[in-house]
């Protein structure tokens, strides 16, 4: 009798094992599934190989599964649905159960490899596939999934009996990708190694996706607008920029595209859309949006739908989807179509799936529940408050900037840190993703007091995610010390960190905002400053920092002047100290430090005396924190009433008239 749970469990590392390859898988896609007498249990749709568990398996009743066959197809959903054993359980096997059911092997293994979809994607792919496999493989014809599918394989199996005695193994689908059959993880390593092995010797040149020089800034004017005019009214809009040696080829004009302009498999459709929209190049801005206007219009009136590639000659290509995931998940699934338009060379040059196919599809239900589960587009999601916004905060390594950034993560935001420490930025990033999502949080370094390096930041946000919705302005700098004391350097560097660092991140976000207000007239944008207490108040002894403060008050109420015809919005907050901090605590470079080298306060004489000092001065006894300062910030953000404002986060110590 056979012991279930040992036997699930060398699926999961059948499953993990492909799952885990990217050459093998994308989009987390592929499918597994084990066979007994009775039962079969099959992947549910939508989950991912890579980190699958034994709950994520459907178990289904085979017997059940011979309504479909009676039924001829005709609800093979609610046939498959009626077959599972937990019927109260929600998830859905995958629409190929029967395809794994009709072979006689304990596990099966569907995957979409690009070197074998270089086979079965090319012209020559099946004569070439009798030649290298004979009949080892059985090659099945570019058909209608679902029932169809089940029944050209029934067919194909059936005759490949009657004429070899025996079984395949290797099912090449045309247009698809490749099953293998199997009694244990062994071999099916070893008869997909084969596959692999004799298809890699035929391939006449590798994919090249080293970086290739690009015009940057041209490419963070177009992404604002490429992602404003495919979003949709309360929609999620990200598009992600790319570039390569593969890709700047393919872009140097509309002949060199052909090899990637249709479709290669389903997956290409579900993940990419039907074809990439190629849009010649304009010299001139405005022109080039025109353009691109003009090419969205005509692409959706012929296909009914937007496309998720846009390519833009000579420059490189926007992914786009709903989400950062899904942007990201488009991009990956397109470069995978590179790949087998390359891999293709080797058996004739591409073939795309037919028209008909496509549109089959592009309509399927059952592609689009696949689709909506894998890219994780739930509905709770949508609910959070800064679903998908874009955000870039300075100086979010540590401190406010950290706590402003990790508070809009928390609402769905997508973040870039810009930081001066481009190594904490990127470790502060990297574990901001674990908790939030691959790709939401995203390091940049920049100087806000350099303009060159300020002006990349701002691109480098805008190619990772598509454009700007909200800037937090926050890195500052204070050095405290009395008129005699500061010298003339140390206070130009808070001028230049504090007030000039403030204008620079201004101009260069408003530049991307006034993009998207161009191409969405009603689209809500926010630039905040995280001033200071003595913005609002003079603090002795401390005249530099609260003068480039006093300015800053003075630069946001005229930025919302200019800019509220462009529908930005233009905020302070004023905090009051945040003793907890670094600014505050740091034992070597803290204010507490440097209040008490300056005698700031008469008669202290350690650091503990200089924060009861300063405690003292709060009707709430306490030092804001961060939470106070996250509640403030998505206050600003949406209430849409206001702008122009310095808000006030002090526990009372500042009230104002």
């Amino acid at each position: 009798m056979m012991k279930k749970k040992a036997d699930l469990e060398e699926l999961v590392e059948i499953s993990r094992y492909y799952g885990a390859d990217p050459d093998f898988v994308r989009a987390g896609g592929g499918n597994t599934s084990l066979k007994t007498d009775d039962h079969i249990y099959i992947k549910s749709s939508g989950v991912s190989l890579a980190h699958i568990q034994p709950s994520d398996f459907v178990q289904l009743d085979r017997k059940g599964l011979q309504r479909i066959w009676e039924n001829r197809g005709k609800d093979i959903v609610s046939d498959m649905m009626s077959a599972k054993t937990k019927k109260e359980s929600d998830k859905r096997p995958s629409v190929e159960t029967l395809l794994h059911d009709l072979l006689p092997q304990r596990y099966v293994v569907h995957t979409h490899p690009a070197l074998v979809n270089g086979l079965t994607c090319g012209k020559n792919g099946k004569s070439k596939a009798s030649e290298l496999f004979s009949e080892e493989a059985l090659w099945i014809p570019t058909v209608n999934p679902g029932f169809t599918l089940a029944s050209t394989i029934k067919s194909a199996i059936k005759k490949h009996g009657e004429k070899y005695r025996r079984h395949p193994q290797i099912l090449l689908f045309q247009n698809h990708g490749l099953v293998v059959a199997a009694d244990s993880l062994e071999e099916m390593k070893t008869v997909t190694d084969k596959v692999i092995s004799k298809l890699a010797s035929e391939i006449l040149r590798r994919p090249d996706f080293s970086p290739v020089p690009v015009d940057s800034e041209r490419a963070s004017l177009l992404a604002p607008a490429i992602r404003m005019l495919l979003k949709e009214e309360d929609e999620g809009s990200i598009c992600v920029f790319q570039t390569n040696a593969e890709i700047s080829r393919l872009v140097n004009n509309r002949r060199a595209f052909s090899p990637v302009c249709s479709a290669f498999s389903p997956d290409h459709i579900v993940y990419c859309g039907q074809a990439p929209l190629f849009v010649s190049a304009c010299r001139d801005i405005d022109h080039q949006y025109k353009a691109l206007e003009t090419a969205l219009k005509d692409y959706r009136k012929r296909n009914g739908v937007s496309p998720q590639i846009v390519a833009i000659e000579k420059l490189g290509i926007f992914a786009w989807g709903l989400s950062k995931k899904s942007a990201d998940i488009t991009l990956s699934v397109f470069k995978d179509a590179v790949k087998v338009s390359i891999y293709s060379e080797a058996f004739g040059g591409p073939r795309f799936m037919p028209p008909d196919q496509i549109d089959f599809i592009v309509k399927w239900e059952i592609e689009a529940y696949r689709k909506s589960v894998s890219a994780g587009e739930a509905g709770k999601t949508k609910a959070l408050r800064l679903f998908e916004k874009i955000a870039m905060v300075t100086g979010s390594a540590q401190g406010f900037g950290e706590g402003c950034a990790e508070a809009m993560l928390k609402e769905g935001c997508n973040v870039a840190l810009a930081d001066l420490n481009a190594g904490l930025a990127r470790r502060k990033a990297e574990k901001l993703c674990a908790i939030y999502g691959k790709g939401k949080a995203h390091p940049v370094k920049v100087d806000v007091s350099e303009e060159k390096a300020v002006k990349q930041s701002i691109i480098n946000t805008v190619l990772e995610y598509g454009g700007l919705d909200i800037l937090v302005s926050n890195a500052g700098i204070l050095i405290a010390g009395s008129l005699e004391d500061m010298d003339q350097d140390q206070f130009d560097f808070v001028t230049k960190v504090n007030y000039r660092g403030y204008y620079l991140c201004t101009k260069y976000a408003s530049k991307i905002m006034k993009i998207q207000h161009r191409f969405a007239k009603n689209y809500t944008m926010d630039i905040i400053q995280i001033n200071s207490k003595s913005g609002l108040a003079g603090s002795s002894k401390n005249f530099a920092y609260a003068g480039s403060k006093f300015g800053g008050i003075g630069l946001t109420q005229s930025f919302a002047l200019e800019l509220v015809e462009y529908n930005i919005k233009v905020n302070a907050i004023c905090p009051g100290n945040f003793f907890d901090g670094p600014l505050w605590s740091d034992p070597d470079k803290g204010l507490f430090v440097q209040y008490l080298k300056a005698n700031k306060i008469p008669g202290a004489e350690t650091i503990e005396d200089v924060r009861s000092y300063y405690e003292s001065r709060v009707p709430m006894k306490r030092g804001v924190k961060i939470e106070d300062i996250a509640r403030a910030l998505i206050y600003l953000i949406e209430q849409t009433y206001e702008t122009g404002q310095a808000l006030t986060v002090t526990g009372g110590q500042i009230m104002l008239n």
